[in-house]
C-alpha cells in the first residue's frame, strides 16, 4: 500500500478521487493501492523554550540567550487526532512507500517532514510536485514522481527558516520586554518591514510644504501651462516661487498675441505588462480593486484547490517554461466565452503557434513554480464568488494580453510664445491600442489636441494663476509596502531590476500578506482605507532596535541565504552560525543599551462576564478637558480614565477622516489635548467648545461633516 500525505483536506478529497480512492474512514481515503491522508496546516510545531527547561517559565534577561544545539518538535494539541491517523498509517507494516503531496513549496515540505520525523518514520519517500489542481495535472503529476532526497536542499531552508525565527523572536522578544519594561515583539523579518512603515511615518512627519504657484494660459481652442526653459529640473520647471512673479507673467501675456514656436513627436511604446506572481498579483488587486496582501492570498488560494481555475498561486516567478506554451495555447482556447474575442484577436503566427518573446517563456527565470495563469478548466464564472470572479478576471486578461503587440502612440509636445514667457502643452495620439484592447473598461488616457502647425498664431483668452504646495510622501498601503519587502527596503519600478533582486528581499511571496497582518496584529502598524502606517508604539521599538535587526537591506541578505540553501548552493550550517550569532548580538545590545523609551503601561480591563476588553494605554501626560484625570487610548479612541465615574469625555481616532482629515494617532492627540490647536503639512486641527474640528490649508473654513462633538455632558 502506498499512503499520499496531503496537506489539507480538501487537497487529499481531489487526490483520492484521481487515485480512485472511494471508501472513506475517519481521517484517510482507501483505495486498491493508495491510502490518501492529510494534515490541516502544521501539525507539529517547535517546542516553546519552557517546554524545553522548565526554568524558562519566567523570563529573566540572566538566562539569556537560549540558544538549544538542537529545538525539539511537539505536536499541536488541537490538531493530534489528525497526527495521530498519519502516524499510525506511514509506520503501518503494510504500507510500502510514502507520497509527500503537501504544497509544492518551502512550508509545504517543512509541514511533511516534521510529520515524517516526530512519527519516527524510515519508509522511502516521493515528492509528487504539481502546479495546478486539475484531475489531468495531478495524473501527470503521479506519472512523474521525484525521490524526496531530491527537496532536501528545500527542507533545509524551510528548517533554517523556521529555527531562525524561534531563535531570534524568543530571545530578542524576551530581552527588549525585560529591558523596556513592556510588552515587546522582535522578529528577523517582522521588525524590518516595521522599519519601513516607521521610515515613511518620519518622512510625513517632518516634512515641510512648500508654497508656489503656476500660471495657465488659453489659447483658444488648446491651453498651455507657463515652464522654465533654464530649470534643471523637468519636474519642478513650472513652479513658480511667490505670487507676485506669477501674477506679473499673466498681466504681461493676457489679450497679447501668441505663436507656436516648436511641435515634437516622438513614437512610444508600451510593452504589456509581464504574468503575475503572488506578489505583483497582491500589489495589483490592491491598487484596482482594494483587497489586502492577505484577502489576495486567501482567494487566490481558493481559485487553486476549490475552483481549479488558476495554477499554483504562491510563486516568485513571472515567466512560463518553453515546454508549456502548447498547454497555454490550449488553456486560453478554454477560456470562458467572456474572453474568446479576445483570444481570437492574438496575433498567432502562420502556423498558429503563439508569439512568445524572453518576456513570456524563460526557463532560467522558473524557479520551483511558473506564473501564475488560468487552467486549461473552463473557469465557472457564474458560480465563483464576486471576490473570486474579480480576481480570476485579473489573471485571465493578463494571460491573454502579454501575447498581444506594443501599445504604441505619438508623444506630442508644443511649445508656445507670448510676450517672451514659454508653455507647453503635452498630448497624444495613438498609433495602436495593442493589449490595452484587454482592458476595454479602463480609462483611456488619450490627449486629444487640435490641429496644430509650427508658426500658427494665436491670442492669450485667459491666463490665471493657480497656488499649489509640495506633498508629503503617501502613506504606505499593500502595494507599496510589499514592493519594498520583495527588495528589501529598496523602491524599484524596474521590472529588470526587480528580478535581478529576488529572493533578497524580506520574507517569500506566501509569507510577507502574514507578516503584514502581524504587524497589525500586535499594534505596530495601523489600517485606514488602503494606507498601512505606523503607530506611535511601532515607531518607538524601531527607535531602539539596532539596525542589525530593523535594516530591512542585511536582514534581505538572510533570505537570499535562505534561497541558496533551497537550491542546494548554501551551507545551512553557516547559515545558523550566523543566526546565533546575531541573537547573542541582540541580547547584549539589550542588557547594554543605553538609549531610554517610555512604553506606556498597557492594562487589559475585565468585563462583567470576565472576558477581556480592548486592550488600553495611558496617553503620558494628557489631561481630559472634562474632568482633569488621565486620557486613555485603545484601538479606536482615546477617552477618560474616569469613565467608570461618569465622565464621558471621548475623541474618537477616526472623527476627521470623514472630512479630509488626518486619524488621530498618540502624538497628535497629546498636542491637541495640551495646546488645543495643531498646524500640520496638511491643514489644521482646532478642539474648542466640545467640537474638533480639521481645516485644510487653503479652505476658508471647516465644513460642517468636519465638526464631531466629543459628548461634553
Amino acid at each position: 500500500m502506498i499512503v499520499v500525505v496531503a496537506e489539507k483536506p480538501s487537497v487529499g478529497r481531489d487526490i483520492g478521487r484521481v487515485l480512485k480512492c472511494t471508501k472513506k474512514d475517519e481521517g484517510f481515503l482507501q483505495g486498491e493501492n493508495y491510502i490518501v491522508t492529510w494534515a490541516i496546516g502544521h501539525l507539529v510545531t517547535l517546542c516553546e523554550p519552557d517546554e524545553i527547561n522548565d526554568n524558562y517559565k519566567k523570563w529573566r534577561m540572566n538566562d539569556l540567550p537560549i540558544l538549544p544545539e538542537n529545538i525539539p518538535t511537539k505536536v499541536i494539541s488541537k490538531t493530534r487526532s489528525q497526527y495521530t491517523i498519519i502516524k499510525k498509517l506511514i509506520n503501518a507494516p503494510d504500507t510500502e512507500k510514502i507520497i509527500c503531496a503537501t504544497d509544492a513549496g518551502r512550508e509545504g515540505e517543512l509541514i511533511f517532514r516534521l510529520i515524517y520525523h516526530q512519527a519516527k518514520c524510515k519508509k522511502p519517500v516521493d515528492r509528487l510536485w504539481i502546479s495546478s489542481m486539475t484531475d489531468e495535472a495531478i495524473r501527470e503529476g503521479f506519472a512523474s514522481l521525484k525521490s524526496s532526497l531530491e527537496y532536501d536542499g528545500l527542507y533545509r531552508s524551510a528548517q533554517c527558516r523556521a529555527q531562525a525565527d524561534w531563535l531570534v523572536g524568543m530571545n530578542a522578544s524576551r530581552a527588549f520586554t525585560l529591558r523596556f519594561d513592556a510588552l515587546l515583539s522582535i522578529g528577523r523579518v517582522q521588525t524590518p518591514t516595521l522599519a519601513i512603515l516607521v521610515k515613511r511615518y518620519h518622512e510625513i512627519a517632518n516634512f515641510k510644504p512648500e508654497d508656489y504657484y503656476t500660471v495657465t494660459a488659453n489659447f483658444g481652442d488648446y491651453s498651455g501651462q507657463w515652464f522654465n526653459e533654464k530649470a534643471d529640473d523637468e519636474k519642478k520647471s513650472a513652479r513658480i516661487p511667490d505670487k507676485e512673479t506669477a501674477d506679473q507673467i499673466v498681466k504681461a501675456i493676457k489679450g497679447k498675441p501668441a505663436r507656436i514656436r516648436s511641435i515634437t513627436s516622438e513614437i512610444k511604446k508600451e510593452l504589456s505588462p509581464q504574468l503575475y506572481d503572488l506578489t505583483s498579483l497582491q500589489r495589483e488587486a490592491n491598487r484596482k480593486l482594494g483587497f489586502t496582501a492577505d484577502k489576495t492570498l486567501k482567494v487566490a488560494q481558493e481559485l487553486y484547490e476549490k475552483w481549479k481555475a488558476i495554477t499554483y498561486p504562491r510563486t516568485d516567478s513571472r515567466y512560463l517554461p518553453l515546454d508549456m506554451v502548447p498547454r497555454v495555447k490550449q488553456t486560453l482556447q478554454k477560456l470562458p466565452k467572456a474572453y474568446q474575442e479576445y483570444v481570437e484577436n492574438i496575433p498567432f503566427k502562420e502556423d498558429g503557434r503563439l508569439p512568445i518573446s524572453k518576456r513570456i517563456v524563460d526557463n532560467a527565470k522558473v524557479s520551483d513554480h511558473h506564473a501564475i495563469i488560468p487552467t486549461p478548466q473552463t473557469a465557472p464564472l457564474e458560480k465563483l464568488p464576486p471576490d473570486a470572479a474579480k480576481l480570476f478576471d485579473m489573471i485571465a486578461r493578463r494571460s491573454i494580453s502579454v501575447f498581444y503587440p506594443a501599445y504604441e502612440y505619438n508623444a506630442i509636445k508644443v511649445i508656445t510664445i507670448s510676450e517672451g514667457h514659454a508653455f507647453k502643452t503635452s498630448g497624444k495620439v495613438i498609433r495602436q491600442n495593442g493589449w490595452r484592447d484587454v482592458y476595454p473598461t479602463e480609462e483611456k488616457d488619450d490627449e486629444t489636441l487640435p490641429n496644430l502647425l509650427e508658426g500658427d498664431g494665436r491670442m492669450v483668452a485667459k491666463a490665471s494663476v493657480k497656488k499649489d504646495a509640495t506633498k508629503p510622501p503617501l502613506p504606505h498601503t499593500d502595494a507599496s509596502l510589499l514592493a519594498a519587502m520583495e527588495n528589501a527596503g529598496r523602491d524599484l519600478e524596474d521590472e529588470q531590476l526587480r528580478e535581478q533582486m529576488k529572493g533578497s528581499g524580506l520574507g517569500t511571496p506566501a509569507t510577507r500578506a502574514a507578516i503584514i497582518e502581524r504587524l497589525i496584529q500586535v499594534g505596530y502598524a495601523a489600517r485606514r482605507g488602503k494606507a498601512i502606517n505606523a503607530t506611535e508604539k511601532g515607531v518607538s521599538l524601531i527607535g531602539i532596535a539596532p539596525q542589525e535587526i530593523a535594516s530591512p537591506e542585511t536582514t534581505g541578505k538572510w533570505e537570499l541565504a535562505l534561497d541558496k540553501i533551497a537550491k542546494n548552493q548554501g551551507d545551512a550550517d553557516r547559515f545558523m552560525q550566523g543566526i546565533r550569532n546575531l541573537t547573542t548580538f541582540l541580547i547584549d545590545f539589550a542588557k547594554e543599551t543605553k538609549i531610554e523609551a517610555s512604553f506606556p503601561e498597557e492594562m487589559r480591563r475585565r468585563g462583567k462576564n470576565g472576558k477581556k476588553n480592548a486592550s488600553t494605554t495611558v496617553l503620558p501626560g494628557a489631561k481630559c478637558p472634562m474632568c482633569g484625570k488621565p486620557v486613555q487610548e485603545n484601538s479606536k479612541a482615546f477617552g477618560c480614565s474616569a469613565w467608570r465615574d461618569g465622565c464621558h469625555f471621548t475623541l474618537w481616532k477616526d472623527c476627521l477622516t470623514r472630512g479630509g482629515g488626518p486619524a488621530l494617532n498618540a502624538k497628535l492627540a497629546g498636542l491637541i489635548l495640551e495646546k488645543g490647536q495643531v498646524k500640520g503639512s496638511t491643514g489644521i486641527i482646532e478642539m474648542k467648545d466640545g467640537f474638533i474640528s480639521f481645516t485644510p490649508n487653503n479652505a476658508q473654513s471647516p465644513s460642517v461633516q468636519q465638526l464631531i462633538s466629543y459628548q461634553k455632558k
